[in-house]
């Protein structure tokens, strides 16, 4: 097809639209006779940086925006980052591609001038999730709340508000910033968010979307299917402490997944292994084993 024209959505932070043109450049290098463009805008969680995710609506409000630019067809694709995406998705807006996974680890980076988190020292996280692993970590160091995006709490840094703070590596890494990583966790230090690392290329029902082959990675589909029924299972929102990293090997996959419960106020890590095609019912039964540790309730 001759001069195809692709619009692709994207959050108009720096991070977002390098991902929107690993997107937009991988197409073109398919498909060099389509003209692809990125249509920026900004989201509800973008701008309201003074209060914590769970208390203004959760991860739906970092992609409410770019779907009615979908719905309206004012674009044909967003991106996404995949853990950035509530469970519940549209009928109508499925996600068509995963591409290949970048490094799935959470990573520390110091105050300048530091290369360690001093007792009693703030970091910043508003991820409960991190804090809850973290806490075993660093037993002595208090945890505050810090949103925005990288280069917001880098500054934060800078001006002493924090000793340090954790992000994704992903997102370091496509910002060529991992110059700033003091330190990477290992995923038995800190277990990631379902889907970190990984994009989720967003269109409508019902239209061809072949153009998207070339992005589609295989050992992601399979772990964001074994992850994000991990979470959907337990109800997981952007304020529940539950994370989920599934590992393929071959026609293998690992599932690893962490489990709050709310009323004891612990946590409990557990593993499941089995074949790649029965990855969304790996989710779902380690789910519900985790779960049943705390006599079922949630």
């Amino acid at each position: 097809m001759k001069n195809k024209i692709i619009r692709i959505g994207s959050r108009d932070s720096r991070l977002a639209v390098i991902q929107a043109e690993i997107v937009r450049d991988t197409i073109k290098k398919a498909h060099p006779d389509f003209v692809v463009e990125i249509h920026t805008m900004k989201t509800t969680g973008d701008m309201i940086l003074d209060r914590s995710l769970d208390q203004i609506g959760g991860k739906g409000l970092f992609v409410k925006e770019l779907d009615r630019a979908l719905l309206e067809e004012e674009v044909d694709i967003c991106v996404h980052s995949l853990k950035d995406m509530p469970m519940e998705q549209m009928k109508e807006l499925p996600i068509l591609a995963f591409t290949k996974r970048e490094d799935p680890r959470d990573a520390l980076i110091y105050k300048p001038g530091f290369d360690e988190i001093p007792a009693g020292g703030i970091i910043g996280s508003s991820s409960r999730r991190r804090t809850l692993q973290l806490a075993r970590i660093f037993p002595d160091c208090q945890f505050r709340g810090i949103r925005g995006n990288v280069q917001t709490r880098l500054g934060k840094l800078e001006t002493g508000e924090y000793a340090g703070t954790v992000l994704a590596s992903a997102g370091l890494c496509r910002l060529q910033m991992q110059q700033v990583i003091g330190r990477i966790f290992s995923v038995e230090e800190v277990l990631p968010a379902a889907g970190q690392g990984i994009l989720a290329i967003q269109g409508r029902a019902g239209e061809t979307h072949d153009y998207l082959d070339c992005l589609q990675c295989k050992n992601s589909t399979i772990a964001a299917q074994a992850e994000r029924s991990f979470v959907g299972t337990l109800d997981g929102g952007c304020s529940s402490p539950i994370a989920a990293y599934a590992q393929v090997n071959g026609e293998e996959v690992k599932l690893t997944g962490l489990y709050y419960e709310e009323q004891a106020e612990e946590y409990v890590m557990d593993h499941m292994t089995g074949p790649v095609c029965q990855a969304k019912y790996i989710g779902e039964k380690l789910a519900e084993e985790l779960k049943h540790r705390f006599g079922g309730k949630k």
